[in-house]
């Protein structure tokens, strides 16, 4: 018999104003679907290919897109695929120090080439206060008042790691505490080709499950309140969107290397999943103007994005530029610029970017203020 994974899902009509529940049944031997309506106890979906939905997607917790439907997977559909796709997947956390905050795509690209899955991410900025509650449990040790310091010293970056045994993967790619002893015995280690020393050690990962369901709570908590809160300033900024395709591609790192590599500075950072009603508002000036608008829309919604604030003077201007045309098949013109580099039509056209002055600030606002508010 051929592999099927089952999932119960969840789906927000906005028509109806309803919660509808479906079981979503993936079919990987050919990149097939099908979806039943539990309420009604019937197909809603008879098996259908669709090849933008791919197995290391399939997780609960995760949202994805089917036929323009945003599905919250809520809890797994039977007990074969419990134990076939839930069994060794863990979450933990990983916390970027200031000292490689700058690099931050570097340590995405590592993250990536060692199949863990970024869930969640958020630059913030530490106070001594909230860095001591961090690091309780190293309140005794001789190291723990530099190790504050430090760490509440300029922003960090706290991402949420998803994949097979995250905790140990993790923390076997930041290598030994100290990064001199790094170099010595795990040369490919972060820390060996980052790391200052143990202290300036690149990061932080959870050392066990129960250390990382604490820590995760700490930086995204799931009942009250946001955490620490985002890092950005609103002035003198312009907004980037690393669209879903992109994140998907596993090409973040490399988008976020060309933007440092190019002079633009990061100053905020943060993951967010976009639902259909927000991503119609925030699209809505295009609505009418451009006929890519319902392909932005569903594009936008259809799994996380990675915002930025780039900040500067000039940034709406120099950053936009940067970018290049919407339409990628322009790179002849531009070859240098990100959406030629990595993106592939005028929607899945790798980033968006402000395109007036006066819409930076409104759309750094929209994300790091209103969706994150």
């Amino acid at each position: 018999m051929e592999d099927r994974y089952a999932f119960l899902t969840e789906w927000y009509d906005p028509t109806a104003a309803l919660l509808r529940r479906y079981q979503l049944f993936y079919f990987p031997k050919d990149s097939s679907v099908e979806m039943f309506d539990v309420k009604n106890q019937r197909i809603f979906l008879r098996r259908t290919r669709y090849q933008e939905l791919r197995l290391e997607d399939l997780f609960v917790g995760n949202r994805v897109n089917v036929f323009s439907r945003q599905l919250n997977l809520i809890e797994y559909g039977d007990q074969y695929t419990a134990n076939k796709l839930g069994s060794k997947k863990e979450r933990t956390l990983a916390l970027i120090k200031p000292d490689v905050v700058t690099k931050i795509g570097d340590v995405l690209e590592l993250i990536h080439s060692s199949n863990l899955l970024v869930t969640k991410a958020k630059m913030t900025a530490l106070t001594g206060k909230q860095a001591a509650d961090f690091y309780v449990e190293h309140q005794s040790k001789p190291f723990f008042n530099n190790l504050v310091q430090f760490v509440s010293s300029g922003p960090v970056v706290a991402l949420e790691l998803m994949g097979d045994e995250a905790v140990s993967i993790w923390r076997r790619l930041l290598g030994p505490t100290d990064s001199s002893a790094a170099r010595k015995e795990a040369p490919r280690s972060v820390r060996a080709q980052f790391g200052t020393d143990a202290v300036k050690n690149v990061g932080h990962g959870s050392d066990s499950l129960a250390a990382a369901a604490r820590e995760l709570e700490f930086f995204f908590p799931s009942t009250v309140g946001h955490g620490p809160p985002n890092t950005a300033t609103c002035t003198e900024c312009t907004c980037c969107i690393v669209k879903p395709h992109a994140v998907s591609e596993g090409l973040t790192g490399r988008i976020l290397n060309s933007i440092s590599a190019a002079g633009f500075e990061i100053s905020a950072l943060q993951m967010f999943n976009v639902d259909r009603p927000n991503a119609e508002e925030f699209y809505e000036v295009y609505r009418g103007v451009v006929n890519e608008y319902p392909g932005m829309v569903t594009e936008l919604c259809s799994g996380p994005c990675l915002v930025l604030e780039i900040h500067g003077a000039d940034a709406p201007r120099s950053f936009r530029a940067f970018c290049g045309p919407a339409d990628p098949i322009s790179r002849r013109l531009r070859p240098t610029s990100l959406r030629a580099l990595y993106g592939k039509d005028r929607v899945k056209n790798a980033v968006h970017c402000s395109d007036l002055p006066e819409d930076g600030f409104l759309e750094v606002q929209y994300f790091f203020r209103i969706l994150d508010g």
